[in-house]
């Protein structure tokens, strides 16, 4: 839109885009990408654990079809009264440059219950989870979970939204653990650098082999523990590339991280993070998350 509107004001958009969302699906669909793009890599059997609508409802078929056939979405729960998916509704607006973004979830989210049954089923097939670090409470449970009863089982966590309650728990029992720069600035006094929250937060984790930490328009940095090892890696931009569209680029940073940690041990960190790193600068430059893995070298 031209502006954000007023209360009651009406207001004609200038254009509208439908697509898929969501952290984990967002950030499992470029992982598909890059690894149908990569010759050397080894294959992965990549999975979704996500509540989703009724399996014959449109909005389902409108997400299984976004992905490619090789993703497994088999182990999703569907609630099958429910037939609309969780929802995002982002304003954009041109004057201000800002995006104003409305949630709407009306299915019940997934037990620990569930959890446990889907990963039992699953056994040693479990080699790397990763999740979003919602529902706080349940996803502790969960990983708590899996440290008991599938203790070689890789787990990461997403840090990201300033505050919600639990994140620091989540954080304190994962392997890999991706702080965003909005967490970090609202930290105590606010951290000021993605080196100043990593330094802090490695005294907090002592699970942790890797934490990182993405810093907006100052790329990104990370940390090995307990090696104490520090890289940093400024914002990918080809020739002056301006920014078309920032959602998605978070999910998109995680994905060529988790790429590089699951199937290039022949690169060492600093390149995994500026393989990352560009491939989020590259998304940031386009609409949605179409084509970006034929878009690297690797």
């Amino acid at each position: 839109v031209d502006h954000y509107p007023a209360e009651d004001e009406k207001l004609r958009a200038s254009s509208i885009l439908r697509r898929r969302g969501g952290n984990c699906p967002n950030t499992l669909e470029i992982l598909q990408q890059l690894l149908d793009c990569d010759d050397v890599a080894a294959p992965i059997h990549l999975a979704l654990l996500s509540v989703l609508p009724a399996s014959s409802s449109p909005a389902y078929q409108e997400i299984k079809s976004s992905f490619q056939p090789s993703t497994d979405l088999s182990n999703c729960i569907c609630r099958e009264d429910s037939s609309e998916p969780a929802s995002s509704y982002i304003i954009r607006s041109r004057w201000a440059d800002s995006r104003t973004i409305i949630n709407y979830n009306g299915l019940p989210e997934m037990t620990v219950q569930e959890f446990v049954s889907i990963t039992t089923k699953l056994g040693d097939l479990l080699a790397w989870c990763h999740f979003e670090g919602r529902i706080p409470d349940v996803t502790l449970a969960c990983i708590h979970h899996l440290r008991k009863h599938h203790p070689a089982v890789t787990i990461s966590v997403e840090v990201e939204k300033p505050g919600r309650e639990g994140l620091r728990d989540l954080a304190a029992l994962a392997d890999v653990v991706f702080f965003s720069k909005s967490w970090a600035q609202n930290q105590g006094n606010g951290y000021q650098s993605a080196e100043d929250c990593l330094r802090a937060q490695a005294k907090l984790n002592p699970h942790a082999s890797l934490i990182v930490c993405t810093w907006g328009e100052h790329g990104a940095a990370a940390l090995e523990l307990p090696s104490q090892r520090f890289t940093e890696c400024p914002a990918f931009n080809l020739g002056g590339m301006s920014v078309v569209d920032t959602v998605g680029a978070g999910d998109t940073f995680i994905a060529g991280m988790l790429f590089g940690l699951t199937c290039h041990s022949d690169w060492d960190l600093d390149r995994k993070l500026e393989f990352a790193n560009e491939l989020a600068g590259r998304k940031v430059g386009q609409e949605g998350l179409s084509g970006l893995g034929s878009c690297m070298k690797y």
